[in-house]
């Protein structure tokens, strides 16, 4: 296994199997060694703290090693969840605003449709301005990268999904300005789950990437626009109307 990636399935054990079946199989069969190395941490740590300090601190700094070791594994096993169960990330990212940019006055629209153009997965409306924000979940040994400006994955350029992207919002801010009866700027943005980003969060292709937490941290952080709570109501009305669910206009819909 040295070398190679538990994701790629090349043995003929795992022929057939999908991600998340492999990738479960293969964790069950570490667990003896994360448990032996976890018991040689908290030992070590207990030995060390109680020579150098007393027993009740080496105790106390044992519990402290063992319960970090336990929480690197639980991220390493949930970070790749959502590719490895064939996802985008759109749940995922609609819990996070939900918890976030929704409580600081910020308007969320989800799953609209951007007439032309596919869908929105969120559309985000606050102080700051307008983003529309799209989900992609990647294999997480993927290398995600810029070089001069552009957008990398492994080593090739991804200029059909950044040319979707750029449509779709440009054609939401179209839609969003023409029935708010004034110009309307839609920022596209896109929350990456899974993968390994070089850096983070970074611009390629006029487009922000970046892990959903870091995302939101962005927006609010970079405005692009001063809006203030009518304005985002207002926004938010035209965007309802603009950008309809299921393909549906909201004339249609009544």
């Amino acid at each position: 296994m040295f070398g190679s990636s538990i994701y790629l399935r090349d043995r003929v054990a795992f022929t057939g199997g999908s991600p998340q079946a492999v990738y479960e199989e293969l964790w069950q069969r570490g667990r003896k060694g994360r448990l032996r190395t976890r018991a040689f941490l908290g030992g070590t740590t207990l030995l060390l703290c109680g020579l150098l300090v007393n027993a009740v601190f080496g105790i106390v700094m044992a519990l402290l090693v063992t319960a970090a070791d336990v929480l690197v594994h639980w991220r390493v096993y949930h970070s790749s969840r959502v590719w490895r169960l064939g996802l985008r990330g759109e749940e995922r990212m609609n819990r996070v605003l939900r918890y976030t940019l929704e409580r600081r006055g910020h308007r969320v629209l989800y799953a609209r449709t951007v007439p032309g153009h596919g869908s929105a997965d969120e559309l985000v409306i606050g102080p700051g301005g307008v983003w529309l924000v799209h989900n992609e979940a990647w294999n997480p040994d993927s290398e995600i990268s810029h070089h001069g400006g552009k957008l990398f994955i492994d080593g090739r350029t991804q200029s059909k999904l950044v040319a979707a992207l750029t449509a779709r919002a440009e054609a939401a801010a179209q839609a969003i300005s023409a029935v708010a009866e004034v110009p309307v700027t839609v920022t596209p943005v896109l929350a990456v789950h899974g993968g390994r980003l070089v850096r983070t969060p970074f611009a390629a292709d006029g487009i922000v990437f970046a892990p959903p937490l870091k995302l939101i941290r962005w927006m609010r952080r970079n405005p692009t626009a001063d809006l203030s709570p009518d304005e985002v109501e207002a926004v938010t009305r035209a965007a309802v109307h603009a950008l309809p669910i299921g393909g549906r206009s909201l004339s249609a819909a009544a």
